[in-house]
């Protein structure tokens, strides 16, 4: 097994228990602020492992200089890897949001997004990953 192979695994384990905490601080009912920023976070982890084990398993199928988010979400899509380039780039631009959760608001507004949104993202990723890593 090569390098690549194992990091995109490796690096998966860890986007495997971020998406187990996201989808643990989504089932509180009626979260108050410090329960949605602590849900946000773990969204922000759960994006930062998703597109960093997509990254290292294009490397790891021979693609290369996909060094940023965008770059590496342009060849997913590319390849067929993730069905929406566009709601991801847009997820992408959004996730600029997620430093403002001490604005009750933007805390909604992003809590809604990821509930409705960005999770199913995240998760249709995860278990195309699953898949992959279980052969």
């Amino acid at each position: 097994m090569e390098e690549n192979d194992i990091r995109w695994q490796q690096r998966f384990e860890n986007f495997e228990k971020a998406m187990t905490f996201l989808e643990q601080a989504m089932r509180i009912e009626h979260p108050d602020i410090i329960q949605k920023a602590g849900m946000i976070q773990f969204f922000e982890m759960s994006f930062e492992l998703a597109w960093n084990t997509l990254k290292d398993y294009l490397e790891g199928e021979g693609f290369i200089e996909i060094n940023s988010p965008r770059k590496t979400i342009k060849k997913a899509f590319e390849i067929g890897f993730i069905k929406d380039g566009r709601a991801w780039l847009e997820l992408l631009e959004n996730r600029n949001l997620t430093s403002h959760t001490y604005d009750q608001e933007t805390a909604d507004l992003v809590e809604k997004l990821i509930h409705e949104k960005y999770y199913p993202m995240l998760k249709e990723l995860f278990d195309a990953f699953k898949v992959l890593k279980n052969g």
